[in-house]
């Protein structure tokens, strides 16, 4: 149940990185001159939210793993 609610813990942290760089791509639309950098932030929490799921998904097939072995 730990594991799962983990599981529910890293979904909800990458919703709220991919709301942030939604926010700060919204943001550019309407400040011009900003862009650049606030496209740069929108990039790094995608990146964050990548890195996270990545994460997730590597420790579950560690786990997998080692029950089948």
């Amino acid at each position: 149940m730990n594991g799962q609610m983990n599981g529910h813990a890293i979904f909800e942290n990458v919703r709220r990185y991919r709301g942030i760089a939604s926010l700060y791509r919204q943001t550019a639309a309407f400040r011009p001159r900003q862009s650049w950098s606030l496209l740069e932030q929108a990039k790094d929490w995608e990146e964050r939210a990548l890195a996270e799921l990545e994460s997730y998904f590597a420790s579950r097939a560690d786990y997998t793993a080692q029950l089948a072995a």
